[in-house]
């Protein structure tokens, strides 16, 4: 079935609102076996949205609509969509009730302004919608099944997962099946990973591998795709393994998990305990860690020394040791992570500092310029790095490649 879906509303073409409507959608549709073909987004234009409907219609099975069915003169849905089908737009006593029995049960009368949501096309079936006033509607056009729905997302989502759905998933005759397994990878490109992966997968075949970025990792997606649910799931194993022997340890987590989760798993069952120290990351590698629910089991505290005289005096790096190799040096960092440790009896302790700019960078140590240090019984050992990007982008990537670096020393215990 070819599925198509349109977002109506000016606030998403001008970027005020993300518009998660689409997004929940397609989850929905490949959960049930189907698969959104295309996405249109238009604004609160009557011509614009009349145009969208019949340009999709041509080339889809069904459209599901979402926006434009309030009561204000900037809802245009029901209108355009009656002449875009060519039928009159009259009042629907069955949506006109629903109106005055939701006013009802809301403690109110019915305004007159809100009558204009019981204005539909001729013809329509109802999609009801138990928690809000704008019924949707459901029509067919030349070959094309139209589902509208308010663009409210838990309005939309509850009416589509009630009549939605079950009307389209009726006039499927051989369901599709739809697997992805997602492999969360940092420390590698998106070039390095497709030519890495360049000579797995055949032309014509059922699986696929795609990627998306969510700096500074990289999502690798592995889609497999038929009728035959134990030959797809066969298939999408088989290539599971080979991605996983080419990624040599790179893979952080799978699925739903993070970086934070699986560290607050592994922490768990190391039964060690965290300090940090940071300067350039400001704190944000304790939060990250911290909005994990528990990590007081295994994190005990975390100091923001940003200035010099807060390394000086409050983790006793020596001040010789900053005059002669600089605040943002490996000998600093390991300092910082040793002072953290010793003050607060963690088994490990981790230490950031670095030049997050937009200024403070040097010909010798530019922007960007990070070091990392990681103590523990076994000693102390730093490494530094050169992040690119802005200020958000380099703490980003800085904290990231700290939680890595607790990740892979975790695994090691």
């Amino acid at each position: 079935m070819r599925i198509a879906t349109l977002s109506i509303g000016d606030e998403l073409i001008y970027g005020e609102i993300v518009d998660t409507n689409a997004a929940h959608l397609a989850a929905q549709l490949i959960g049930v076996g189907l698969k959104v073909r295309q996405h249109l987004t238009v604004g609160d234009n009557e011509a614009d949205i009349v145009a969208a409907l019949q340009e999709l219609s041509e080339r889809s099975d069904a459209v599901i609509i979402s926006g434009g069915l309030g009561p204000t003169s900037d809802d245009l849905t029901s209108r355009a969509a009656a002449k875009a089908s060519g039928r009159h737009l009259m009042l629907n006593e069955e949506a006109l009730l629903h109106l005055q029995r939701y006013s009802a049960t809301q403690g109110h009368a019915l305004l007159q302004a809100n009558e204009k949501q019981a204005l539909l096309p001729a013809k329509v079936r109802l999609i009801p919608n138990p928690i809000g006033t704008a019924c949707g509607f459901n029509l067919r056009h030349n070959s094309c099944q139209w589902y509208f729905l308010p663009g409210v997302p838990v309005e939309m989502e509850r009416m589509l997962a009630e009549t939605v759905l079950p009307l389209l998933q009726s006039g499927v005759q051989h369901k599709q099946i739809f697997q992805t397994r997602v492999l969360k990878v940092f420390g590698l490109s998106e070039v390095q990973l497709d030519l890495l992966f360049k000579d797995l997968v055949e032309p014509g075949a059922t699986v696929s591998i795609a990627y998306c970025v969510n700096y500074p990792e990289i999502q690798v997606k592995l889609r497999g795709a038929g009728t035959n649910q134990l030959l797809v799931r066969s298939q999408l194993a088989e290539l599971g393994a080979k991605v996983l022997n080419k990624l040599q340890g790179c893979v952080f987590a799978e699925g739903a998990e993070t970086m934070e989760s699986v560290l607050a798993r592994l922490f768990r069952e190391k039964g060690v305990t965290l300090s940090l120290a940071e300067s350039c990351t400001g704190g944000l590698l304790a939060k990250r860690l911290t909005d994990q629910a528990g990590s007081s089991d295994y994190f005990l505290e975390a100091g923001v020394t940003y200035s010099n005289a807060a390394k000086i005096e409050r983790l006793q790096v020596p001040a010789r040791l900053i005059e002669e190799k600089g605040a943002v040096s490996p000998e600093v960092a390991i300092a910082m992570a040793d002072g953290i440790r010793r003050l607060s009896g963690s088994d490990i302790a981790l230490a950031v500092t670095g030049i997050a700019g937009p200024g403070g960078g040097s010909a010798e140590k530019p922007v960007g310029t990070v070091y990392i240090a990681l103590a523990s019984q076994k000693g102390t050992t730093a490494k530094g790095y050169s992040f690119s990007g802005d200020r958000d982008r380099i703490r980003t990537a800085s904290a990231f490649m700290a939680m890595d670096w607790l990740r892979r020393y975790l695994l090691t215990l």
